[in-house]
């Protein structure tokens, strides 16, 4: 780590600006909850008006400025808007959370150029445009600060049902490895946040290809309630890694096994995916 790169103590983000994307629900909310409980100003965008909405009402009651808007991430006008407003209002940002994202569940055979459209606009996309509209905001200030991309454990470990959302977050993890080091001399910190597997609505709000739809996203349901991993665990974990200015954060179990696996142990690694890949057919 650069001796001059700054570290945001989270424990206590009094007068800073957290900005969050995907805020109306799972990560997203419990993350512009627990940084609203540590006294962080909030910008947040989701295309979900109504779960944005909960998560502004239960935010401004812990005495936060909380600033919402609709923003669909793979706009790049739209976001660019956004990061306009924030700073209208709040005059600086100190962290930048690019956590919206979809999912899609299949294999490349079933999945049209459309599909790849709407994920790589979203997951890649919506990250690119996030750092697009804030960075040179969170730069001329000269305060540091720091960015975390929402990657996943499927970008640490490719899965042949999930190839598409796989590619989508490999891309994430090295965007975010490549702006860790050219924001190094901004004083800006950069993670790559890698959750396993997370009980949230994403099975529900996943797009599933091929055969038995209905039925593998009921088992998909299954598996990710039956986990039990809360998002508010999540968000804790996300800020801790803030903390120690990690650059690659696994989230659960089975995301630490699937970046160690990956890293000393290739072919095993392989044979681990091939495994997992049964659970979603």
């Amino acid at each position: 780590m650069p001796r001059n790169r700054v570290r945001i103590r989270t424990a206590n983000l009094t007068d800073r600006v957290a900005v969050i994307t995907g805020a109306g629900s799972g990560i997203g909310r419990a993350l512009a909850l627990l940084c609203g409980r540590r006294g962080a100003d909030l910008a947040l965008c989701d295309i979900d008006d109504s779960g944005l909405a909960d998560t502004a009402v239960t935010a401004r009651r812990l005495g936060n400025r909380v600033l919402t808007r609709h923003v669909d991430v793979s706009d790049s006008e739209a976001m660019s808007n956004f990061a306009q407003e924030t700073v209208d209002q709040f005059g600086r940002v100190d962290l930048l959370i690019n956590n919206a994202g979809v999912g899609l569940v299949g294999g490349f055979l079933d999945t049209s150029v459309k599909d790849w459209d709407w994920l790589v606009g979203i997951n890649l996309m919506g990250v690119v445009h996030g750092c697009n509209a804030f960075l040179p905001t969170m730069i001329d200030a000269g305060r540091g600060g720091h960015v975390l991309n929402l990657s996943s454990a499927a970008g640490l470990l490719a899965n042949p049902q999930l190839t598409a959302y796989s590619a989508t977050k490999f891309a994430v993890l090295g965007l975010s490895e490549a702006l860790r080091m050219e924001l190094a001399p901004h004083r800006i910190g950069v993670t790559a946040v890698c959750p396993g597997v997370i009980n949230t609505a994403i099975t529900q709000n996943s797009a599933i290809r091929g055969d038995d739809a209905e039925q593998r996203r009921n088992r998909l349901t299954s598996t990710y309630q039956k986990r039990g991993y809360p998002p508010e665990r999540v968000a804790r974990n996300i800020l801790c890694a803030v903390d120690k200015d990690r650059s690659v954060a696994p989230i659960a179990a089975e995301a630490h096994l699937m970046y160690l696996l990956s890293r000393a142990a290739p072919p095993v690694a392989r044979w681990v995916a091939t495994r997992l890949a049964e659970l979603t057919k």
